[in-house]
């Protein structure tokens, strides 16, 4: 005991002599008091008013993807598999239970003693052993290395279901642009289709007036060469919509035939709402890439006091009781009661700088997880100044695109009611009206723009910030 006590007392020392773990700093990185092109006015709109939550296709594909989508099925497995890792490390800070059971044969040569037995002196050559133990091991983790570890463990917890917090808003944002680009190609398609319309009867006019000879066939050619134009801008839609069912097929793990029928649903204009106001300092919380960087940095924090703990002494208890009989039947007498008990204690003496290099590599993770976790903030902040920015930006070309639609399509018609009071000729009709052409068309893609940036502000201010919830597909 006295030989235990002083072995545990140097080895104790000579942790205490390794010193703290070094010190990283980690501040908390100084963020604006309000973003730059944020709106002046305070408005009551919630985050979710930016998504287009009233169309049925939105809502049907959006329900979709979250139940079967395999990228956010992966993201959700990973959280699994972090708190497993929690449970595992929480569960090594309590004792260790086991039982086992054994039969041995063992079989002894009389000459291994070196000659004859003393007289009346004999054993038997072939034995059979009968044990059944029931073992206990405990580490009282009394330097907190297990609950280092542990605490890294629910850091990673923390980092995974932020980080697929993070995947749900991306597949959400991903969808909802879609949509927005199905109806703004159903949009566009209306004012090409507008467009046709209005060559197609000055190309009739244009007839009439040749058949009349009062025109030359030239001006019936420029009519019908503006409207092939405008089929032509009609045609390349088709394409743009293959690529958003293909996308949409990606993102919802549907067929396209489904995909299709979603997008065949009515649907709902919510207009341009404004966007809400918010604080940079609301990042923090609110992005799931920055909420992950600090359960990483927490965890690298954790990871580097356990190394550093490992240069203290190990201290375990282990205890064994069992039965040990030499035949079947005295197995449960009392004199096959057996039973060990000890206590440990091990912890390096001259290790030539392995924990040390572990906590160095340690301290290094940490330094590293810090610097993400800076380039995490300020990426949100840069995500969110530019999505203000955009959202503004394209609120004003929507308006001066809707204003020139406006305006060319009144001109045009004005030049037509010209014309047939006499005013105006058949060329100052068709010169106001291929103006006026693919106006309608530049004004509904800009409108579409306009909602996109909403979609791109709702993700960069954090997205949906409900916690992540598994659906009854997974």
């Amino acid at each position: 005991m006295r030989l235990l006590l002083t072995s545990s007392c140097a080895l104790a020392l000579a942790g205490c002599a390794a010193g703290p773990p070094p010190e990283i700093a980690t501040p908390v990185p100084v963020l604006p008091d309000e973003f730059l092109f944020a709106p002046s006015a305070q408005t009551g709109n919630a985050l979710a008013a930016l998504l287009p939550a009233s169309d049925p296709a939105y809502e049907t594909l959006a329900a979709q993807a979250l139940a079967g989508s395999p990228t956010l099925g992966e993201a959700l497995a990973r959280i699994d598999q972090a708190r497993a890792g929690a449970d595992r490390a929480g569960a090594e800070r309590l004792p260790n239970i086991g039982a086992n059971g054994s039969v041995t044969g063992q079989r002894t040569n009389p000459a291994q003693f070196g000659g004859a037995l003393p007289p009346g002196a004999s054993f038997d050559t072939e034995q059979i052993a009968y044990s059944a133990n029931l073992t206990a091991r405990w580490d009282p983790d009394i330097f907190g290395t297990l609950r280092a570890q542990e605490r890294a463990a629910l850091a990673r917890v923390d980092a995974a279901t932020a980080s697929a917090r993070g995947v749900r808003n991306a597949l959400l944002a991903e969808i909802a642009a879609s949509v927005i680009d199905w109806r703004t190609l159903d949009a566009r398609r209306s004012a090409i289709e507008n467009d046709i319309t209005a060559a197609e009867e000055l190309a009739r006019l244009a007839k009439v007036r040749e058949e009349a000879g009062i025109a030359p066939g030239f001006d019936r050619v420029r009519a019908e060469g503006a409207a092939n134009a405008s089929r032509s801008r009609l045609a390349a839609l088709e394409s743009e919509r293959a690529r958003l069912i293909g996308r949409l097929v990606t993102l919802t793990a549907q067929g396209g035939a489904q995909v299709r029928s979603a997008l065949a649903l009515g649907t709902a204009d919510d207009g341009l709402p404004v966007p809400p106001t918010t604080l940079p300092s609301a990042l923090l919380a609110n992005r799931p890439d920055v909420a992950a960087a600090a359960a990483n940095l927490a965890a690298q924090d954790a990871e580097l006091a356990a190394a550093a703990r490992s240069r203290f002494p190990n201290f375990s208890l282990s205890g064994i009781v069992g039965l040990l009989a030499f035949s079947p039947g005295d197995l449960f007498d009392e004199d096959s009661i057996v039973g060990t008990l000890a206590a440990t204690v091990a912890g390096p003496l001259l290790d030539f700088g392995r924990i040390e290099a572990e906590i160095g590599a340690a301290a290094a993770g940490k330094r590293a997880a810090f610097e993400a976790y800076r380039g995490a903030v300020f990426t949100a902040l840069g995500d969110a100044e530019g999505a203000y920015g955009l959202v503004a930006a394209a609120y004003r070309e929507a308006a001066a695109a809707a204003a020139e639609a406006a305006s060319l399509q009144r001109a045009a018609s004005l030049a037509e009611t010209r014309q047939r009071a006499g005013l105006a000729d058949f060329l100052t009709v068709l010169e106001a009206r291929r103006a006026a052409d693919a106006s309608g068309e530049r004004a509904a893609a800009a409108l579409g723009r306009a909602k996109r940036a909403r979609v791109l502000l709702w993700q960069a201010l954090g997205g949906d910030t409900q916690p992540i919830m598994r659906s009854t597909s997974q």
